[in-house]
């Protein structure tokens, strides 16, 4: 599936703007804009296998570290993510219940560790996991929920660029 939450409203830009303008961590630091836009290539490459709700997946790579505090541990910053993008919603972007729905559970669980989930959620948090070379840790495909997240090509496909501290469309 891949409506396009950003329908009839200023677009992603205009969300990741606004995002910009909460955000209390560094713009450019581990949690910031170029990890989120490679979560978001990332998430493209996945779901073209699996099927996942790309809007959704999309949405969660803008929005999954948006509320962070600080770079370290912050466990409340997945549905503190979730409450922001109520906030959101409707004005930046609009999903049916059903697909917010997806959106707020990979959010507020994405730092959890957990392997198994509806295939959106999943392909949301291997889309993350697989950004880990950033902090010098190669993803592990015990971690990830996926066949296309564990698969050996892609694991080194994205690890390359999380090393390389790759910023999609630069």
């Amino acid at each position: 599936m891949s409506t396009d939450p950003f329908q009839g409203y200023a677009g992603r830009g205009a969300l990741i703007e606004r995002v910009k303008a909460r955000l209390v961590i560094d713009w450019r630091g581990i949690h910031g804009v170029a990890h989120w836009a490679r979560v978001a290539a990332n998430g493209r490459r996945l779901a073209g296998t699996t099927g996942a709700d790309l809007g959704v997946v999309e949405l969660f790579a803008w929005l999954h570290d948006s509320c962070r505090h600080d770079d370290g541990r912050d466990p409340d910053h997945g549905p503190r993510a979730v409450d922001f993008a109520r906030e959101l919603r409707g004005e930046f972007f609009d999903l049916e219940e059903a697909r917010f729905e997806l959106l707020a559970a990979a959010c507020e669980l994405h730092t959890r560790g957990q392997t198994e989930a509806e295939v959106t959620i999943a392909t949301c948090w291997d889309a993350d996991r697989l950004d880990l070379g950033r902090v010098g840790t190669v993803p592990d495909p015990r971690y990830l929920c996926t066949p296309p997240g564990r698969d050996p090509d892609v694991i080194q496909w994205a690890l390359a660029r999380s090393l390389a501290g790759h910023e999609p469309g630069r």
